[in-house]
């Protein structure tokens, strides 16, 4: 008996702790997230700010069905390879419910195929490439954020308005910048047939050589310039524009200037009147964004950026589509999230049946240097129900289900 009861007792320890890790596994929901921290830590700092403020609120409410939520984070360096073994890890390893993250639309797409092929569900939060809902959408994976597509048929209306004949175009060499390009031509020259498009430069991303970029658009002599450089290329391209005089008489329509992860670091060097998508966070008076604006702030002594926003969100996605589900079964949470509807900082969104795709939409406006600080002026608020293909559309555009 004595030499007995010290294995009795070990054994009895194991099944205790057996038993409480079981237990716990009950008791929570793991959220399992993917993203490139170290690589875009601009937007994802506060993008990852956003999230644990909605766990923090869900949890605090009560949690989910009763149970805890938890966040697990990783990063993908940037990389789909890296990207892919992270999702594997967190769902093999950690034993994760959901999947949801990725920012840079290749990596978009390497997580949109490692859900279909695990048949995982999968939030894709920020990558704004169409093919995550169309080309290469499946059943498995929603998306949050307005699309390439939407973002640029919402600023094509007022880029045919400024009735220039002959622009060029500068875009980082990946997956979104070819994409917002060609969406750019495609519904430009509908909107305006006898445009001419006489400069175009795809650049490394990350690696923009700014100068030399600059002096390619001056040489074309364009009327107008559209944009997609983001980031430390978007800042590097700007200086060296302002320096070459080559944004002097001429229209720039850009696509996400305007969010305050690019714009604020411009700061003095800031172009005045560029037609941008953006975040004007200081001067959005709805009370659903109001409530974020005071609840983030609280936390982190902070204001708001559009990750901030887009995480927070992509969190509360999550959590409403488990609500619905009442639970977090793979098929369940699909049938849930088909129409579900969302409360976000900007409003309700739907996610659409026919492609996963959300409605949110985004703000355009124009910048302004006030004072050596960029801000967004003139801006609007556009629901992207309204910029988004025709059911019949979609259909062709995406494999079925």
């Amino acid at each position: 008996m004595i030499q007995r009861r010290p294995l009795l007792l070990a054994a009895t320890a194991a099944a205790v702790a057996l038993a409480c890790s079981a237990a716990h596994a009950q008791a929570t929901i793991k959220i399992g997230e993917v993203n490139s921290y170290k690589a875009q830590p601009t937007f994802l700092e506060p993008y990852k700010k956003g999230m644990e403020l909605a766990v923090e609120e869900i949890n605090a409410a009560g949690g989910l069905n009763g149970k805890k939520v938890e966040l697990f984070t990783r990063d993908d360096n940037a990389n789909p390879g890296d990207a892919v073994r992270a999702a594997e890890e967190l769902v093999s390893r950690e034993k994760v419910d959901v999947l949801t993250g990725s920012f840079l639309s290749n990596i978009g797409l390497a997580l949109t195929d490692f859900a279909k092929q695990k048949k995982f569900f999968f939030l894709a939060a920020e990558p704004l490439t169409d093919k995550i809902v169309w080309q290469n959408g499946n059943r498995y994976t929603f998306r949050l954020r307005p699309s390439t597509y939407m973002q640029v048929a919402m600023l094509v209306p007022e880029a045919a308005k400024l009735k220039k004949k002959r622009w060029a175009l500068v875009y980082p060499n990946y997956e979104y910048g070819q994409s917002a390009a060609a969406t750019f031509k495609e519904l430009m020259k509908a909107a305006q047939p006898d445009i001419e498009f006489v400069g175009e430069q795809a650049t490394p991303l990350g690696k923009v050589d700014a100068g030399s970029v600059s002096q390619a658009l001056a040489d074309a002599k364009p009327d107008a310039i559209f944009n997609v450089l983001f980031g430390a290329d978007l800042s590097k391209f700007v200086r060296e524009g302002n320096t070459r005089g080559l944004f002097q008489g001429r229209e720039v329509v850009s696509l996400l200037t305007g969010e305050p992860e690019y714009l604020d670091p411009l700061k003095e060097e800031t172009p005045n009147g560029w037609l941008v998508t953006g975040y004007p966070w200081y001067g959005i008076q709805t009370p659903e964004h109001k409530a974020f604006f005071l609840a983030y702030h609280a936390k982190y002594k902070d204001y708001p950026r559009l990750g901030s926003v887009v995480g927070y969100s992509a969190i509360k996605s999550l959590a409403a589509g488990i609500r619905k589900a009442k639970g977090t079964d793979t098929e369940k949470l699909i049938a849930a999230f088909r129409g579900l509807q969302v409360d976000t900082p900007f409003g309700k969104v739907t996610y659409r049946p026919e492609d996963h795709q959300s409605t949110m939409g985004a703000f355009i406006g124009k910048t302004k240097n006030e004072g050596g600080k960029g801000a967004m002026v003139d801006y609007h608020y556009l629901d992207g129900a309204k910029y988004q293909p025709t059911n019949e559309q979609v259909k062709k555009l995406r494999p079925a289900d």
